[in-house]
């Protein structure tokens, strides 16, 4: 398990180092102005990666670890409906693209980077494909690969002084190879024919078996695909409408004061997805139904370790950031170094929340789950709207606090009601006695 998580780890610090190296190149190439223009128009195509994809890869975590082989039977239907979801959100990008005109750089790097929401929905499908069959190496590799093609992009146009519209076109460029590369690397599991970890594996491929029960119905389909798409969709509302908002109100060089800390912040967060969204949460679906235990030591242990290493990592961010972001972005972005240290204060709200979150996931609890996330986006909106037009990008920061503080509790009793109960909580000794595979299960 250690070297699995290490594995995911290794390849996400890469991630980090490499989206961080991005927004470097690019902030130091671009003007500050088209930096925050291109950041934003990144954020709203990421708003739209939970409706392209519309839930199947995580629905895919849930039916697969519960029915196992049986479960092919959703694959054909669903990835109809996110190839749908996914054509119309390309549309509506394109659209809003024209929409821009006559300022043909502004329109031009709308279109180009409507690619991004493509690439993204082909990433999450392929990344639940590899967590399916427990290939951990393939899974950190497809990560980590668009990454490098983007900064690869950025070095180009930091070293030849490139416009925005080139950085857009080079994302472009990377997002079609992604996609490409998605496609190759799930072509067995969409054959019905690749082994489940966890599982037996199947005895004929789907695709060809004759008594492979009937696919779900399209309205079964969607009532269990919708809660994870609208629980992704809070998710990155707190991550990007801020610096949306921000650039709409107080422009593109305020909204890169505040998409430099979020980037960093968004890299912080990869820990916790690491977790639970890659590593635990397939199997927290298979011991919902089989292994209590080991979803008692997820609470306990797991969520309090994980509320400890959020704040470790906050004051790391707070401190070094001061010192950091003006160093490594430049004298322009010195009054970046204060929103960080404000939005500093979310990490250990959102490490606590990713935990519980996943338990709430598993246990039959999605849709109070989504409840609560969708109360918690309520909150960021209406704090945003009140903070950024007084305070600017630190009312911004402020608002994101607030919000992951109310979520993150609201997660946190809902977890103890309905997945512990009146349960007794596993000691240290049961946890030092999973981890020493004396329990095989929680393997």
């Amino acid at each position: 398990m250690l070297a699995q998580v290490g594995l995911l780890g290794l390849s996400q610090a890469g991630v980090t180092v490499a989206a961080f190296g991005s927004q470097v190149l690019l902030a130091r190439t671009l003007t500050r102005e088209d930096f925050g223009s291109f950041t934003a128009v990144l954020a709203v195509v990421s708003l739209t990666a939970p409706v392209a994809v519309f839930g199947v890869s995580e629905l895919w975590l849930q039916v697969f670890g519960q029915e196992g082989a049986r479960a092919y039977r959703w694959v054909g239907p669903s990835l109809r409906l996110a190839c749908a979801a996914c054509a119309a959100l390309l549309l509506g990008v394109l659209a809003w693209s024209v929409a821009e005109l006559p300022d043909t750089t502004a329109a031009a790097v709308r279109a180009l980077l409507a690619t991004v929401v493509v690439a993204q929905a082909a990433l999450a499908l392929a990344g639940s494909v590899r967590q399916l069959r427990g290939d951990y190496r393939g899974l950190s590799a497809l990560q980590l690969a668009p990454h490098l093609g983007r900064v690869l992009v950025t070095a180009a146009v930091w070293a030849a002084g490139l416009s925005v519209v080139a950085a857009a076109a080079g994302y472009a460029v990377v997002a079609v190879a992604t996609v490409a590369a998605c496609l190759l690397a799930s072509r067995e599991f969409r054959r019905g024919a690749m082994p489940l970890e966890g599982h037996p594996a199947p005895a004929a491929p789907a695709a060809r078996s004759g008594d492979v029960d009937a696919g779900p119905r399209p309205g079964e389909l969607l009532g269990a695909a919708t809660p994870y798409v609208l629980g992704n969709v809070c998710y990155l509302l707190g991550i990007h409408f801020g610096t949306v908002l921000a650039a709409e109100l107080l422009g593109g060089a305020e909204a890169a004061l505040l998409a430099v800390p979020m980037a960093v912040l968004t890299a912080v967060y990869l820990v916790p997805r690491v977790v639970y969204q890659q590593y635990l949460l397939g199997k927290l679906h298979r011991w919902a139904g089989s292994d209590a235990e080991a979803v008692l030591l997820a609470y306990r242990w797991g969520s309090a370790g994980m509320v400890a290493l959020g704040a470790v990592v906050a004051a790391a961010v707070a401190v070094g950031g001061l010192v950091a972001l003006p160093l490594v972005f430049g004298p322009a972005y010195r009054d970046a170094a204060p929103v960080l240290a404000v939005l500093a204060l979310a990490v250990p709200f959102r490490f606590g929340g990713a935990a519980v979150a996943a338990l709430l996931t598993s246990g039959g609890l999605l849709r109070r789950k989504v409840v609560y996330q969708a109360a918690g986006a309520v909150v960021l909106l209406a704090a945003l709207a009140v903070a950024v037009p007084v305070w600017g990008v630190r009312g911004a920061a402020g608002a994101t606090v607030l919000a992951e503080a109310v979520l993150c509790c609201l997660l946190w009793v809902a977890a103890r009601r309905g997945v512990v109960g009146d349960a007794p909580l596993p000691t240290w000794r049961d946890l030092r006695r999973r981890l020493s595979r004396e329990a095989p299960r929680a393997s």
